[in-house]
This record gives structure tokens, C-alpha cells and sequence, in this order.
């Protein structure tokens, strides 16, 4: 894994931006592992089967986002921009992701099939994309682009499925987006069976890279303005609009629809401004101090703590991390006491996150 060790963020960064991507690993971290577990798990802290939202379901398209905020406050100098460098970055990341989606495979060819795609090797694409569109592209033209995908993508999922399925976009893979998948990729070993598809697929990366079009105009105004009203409003909006067309385009995490794009978009900048209005140009004091020192070490070093999470998984099997849980769940309700191995294990990543924070290290994926 290439890394480098370099200086602390500058002052000038975001501190409600920072605090968002910290939330958003630390969601996805509790996601996961709540997941792999054999235990009573709250249903709005597992991804939805199909149409609908939990909690699971926006913290990994809200960190796309933020992926899209990032760009124009990483080049703010156009000129001096290294497109080697974009495609470097992008190919660290892909690389990670796929070794990090077939980790068991690498240990037991027998296991089965391997997995091309994955959460690293999304966000690597949309981050390749979206930054190259920054450099290249008119703000208008990529608002034009991140619309024209989320408008045809809808009919695109209503083309009849490749390999035969009846299409009801309201069926679990029973539609193009899914079909494309079983007939270019095979198999698959997330979401298995005739139906199955990959929810990281090949179409659904479009309408992504769109929510990372959607942040970087939202890091463009952010720049050139004092003012966040707007994005409250635009926020608010997005919102609005992503739940009316769920009536006929379902919000669905798997294919990414467009509704999801939209609705997710609109929960993470509303939540982005509640930050701003909370911290930034604030002193971090009192309660202020504490947000910042349990949460902005996740932030700043994201995929680090992503990348960590995944490799020391194995860590919530230990005796020392579930005797706690077997201890409480006579005494409390078991979905409860499944959060306490989770929240050791947080507190792991926790300590690695905030040694680095505290040596002002920042690792470079």
C-alpha cells in the first residue's frame, strides 16, 4: 500500500468537511462489522434488500460526496494541476480496493469466485472522474452532465434484462443495471443466485460519479462564497425531489439510483451545513473539543481507518472483544449488547487514527 507520512492539515481546511468524512468512516466501520455479525442487529443499521433507506444505506454515498467537495479545495490552483498524479492516486486506490474486496479469496482460491469491484474501487473512479471534469469542464457543463446521467438512467434500468429476467425495477435484480453485471462478470459473490449483481456493478458507477459532480459544485461554492444559505436551500431540495420521484424510480443503494443519488446528496449537505453552523470559525471547546478529537481523526486519515478496519476485521472474533456481549445480553436487549464488540473494536481504530492525528501524520492512498 503506498503511503506517505507529510504535514498536518492546513488551517484553512474545513473542519465541518473533515467531521462529515470522519462520521462517515466511523458509520461505514459500525455498518460492516454490524453486518458480519450473528447477532440481533437494528434493521436501520443493515443496508436495505432493495427500494428503501436506513442509516446503513447513506454513509457510503455521503462520503462520495464529499469526495466531489474535496476536488476544488485540493485544486484551487488549475494550472499547477498534476493529471499524473490524479491517475496515480486512482489507480492506488482501485488496486487497494481490489485487494482489500478479495482478501479470503487470496488465502483459498477455493473459496470462490473473486470480486472486481468494491467500495475503494468506486470511490477511485469517481474521484478520477470528477476531478479530471473539474479541470476540464465549465461548472455549468458538469451540472449538465451530473443531470443528463441521472435523467437517462432511469430508462436504462427499464431496458429489458439481458439474460431473460422479467423486468420490475421494483424487484431485487431484476432489471438491466443487474442483468449487465451476471453477463459480463458472471457469478457473483456479494449478492448470489440467478438474480444476483454486483451493488458496486458497472452501470450503477455513473449516476456515483454524479453524486461526486454534485459535491464538487457544492466545493465550488464553498470556495467563492460566504454565504450557506443556499446550500440549505439546494440541500432541502435535492431531498424533496429524490422522495417525489421515488414514487416511480425506487431509491435503491444497489443500483445507485437516481433517486438515491439525490436523496443521500441531499442528507449529506444539510448535514454538511448543521456542521458548518456548529464548528467552523468556532472555538473547539467544551463539547466542540470532544466531536473534535473523537471524530476528526477518522476524517483526516479516512481511508486509512477504512483500509485498517477491513485488515483487522477478524479482531471483533476475539473472546477479549464478545465477552462483554455475552455478559449483557441477559441484562439488556441483545441489539444493544451487539454494539458493544463493535464499539471496542471502533475505539482500536480509534487510538491508531488518533496517534497518527497526533503526530500530524497524514497517510496518502
Amino acid at each position: 500500500m503506498p503511503a506517505a507520512k507529510g504535514a498536518a492539515p492546513a488551517p484553512q481546511r474545513l473542519v465541518s468537511l473533515d467531521l462529515l468524512r470522519g462520521l462517515a468512516v466511523i458509520g461505514m466501520i459500525i455498518v460492516n462489522e454490524m453486518a458480519g455479525m450473528d447477532k440481533p442487529v437494528y434493521p436501520l443499521l443493515l443496508h436495505s434488500r432493495w427500494n428503501g433507506l436506513t442509516i446503513a444505506d447513506v454513509v457510503f454515498p455521503g462520503f462520495l460526496f464529499m469526495v466531489g467537495v474535496s476536488i476544488p479545495l485540493a485544486f484551487k490552483r488549475r494550472d499547477e494541476a498534476d493529471y499524473s498524479a490524479i491517475l496515480w492516486r486512482t489507480f492506488r486506490l482501485i488496486l487497494l480496493g481490489f485487494i482489500l474486496s478479495n482478501l479470503f479469496w487470496f488465502s483459498q482460491f477455493s473459496s470462490g469466485s473473486w470480486r472486481l469491484f468494491g467500495v475503494l474501487q468506486r470511490i477511485g473512479i469517481v474521484y478520477c472522474a470528477c476531478a479530471l471534469m473539474f479541470l476540464n469542464l465549465s461548472g455549468r457543463t458538469r451540472l449538465i452532465v451530473a443531470a443528463a446521467i441521472l435523467l437517462l438512467y432511469w430508462p436504462i434500468t427499464l431496458i429489458p434484462a439481458l439474460d431473460g429476467l422479467p423486468n420490475d425495477i421494483w424487484m431485487r435484480g431484476h432489471n438491466f443495471v443487474g442483468s449487465l453485471d451476471r453477463v459480463l462478470l458472471g457469478p457473483h459473490v456479494y449478492v448470489p443466485g440467478n438474480d444476483g449483481y454486483d451493488p458496486e456493478g458497472i452501470l450503477g458507477t455513473f449516476p456515483a460519479i454524479a453524486q461526486g459532480l454534485i459535491g464538487v459544485a457544492v466545493g465550488e461554492y464553498v470556495l467563492r462564497a460566504r454565504e450557506w444559505k443556499p446550500l440549505w436551500i439546494a440541500g432541502a431540495a435535492m431531498l424533496v425531489a429524490g422522495i417525489a420521484w421515488g414514487f416511480v424510480f425506487p431509491v435503491v443503494k444497489d443500483i445507485w439510483s437516481s433517486t438515491f443519488v439525490l436523496v443521500t446528496s441531499g442528507i449529506a449537505l444539510v448535514t454538511l451545513c448543521v456542521l458548518h453552523e456548529l464548528f467552523d470559525g468556532k472555538p473547539m471547546t467544551g463539547a466542540r473539543r470532544i466531536a473534535k478529537v473523537t471524530v476528526l481523526p477518522f476524517g483526516i486519515n479516512a481511508i486509512a481507518a477504512y483500509t485498517l478496519h477491513e485488515v483487522a476485521y477478524a479482531l471483533l472474533g476475539w473472546d477479549l472483544l464478545q465477552a462483554p456481549y455475552r455478559q449483557l445480553r441477559t441484562v439488556i436487549a441483545p441489539q444493544i449488547a451487539a454494539f458493544v464488540p463493535v464499539l471496542l473494536f471502533l475505539a482500536f481504530i480509534w487510538v491508531c487514527m488518533f496517534y497518527l492525528w497526533r503526530k500530524r501524520w497524514l497517510v496518502r492512498i
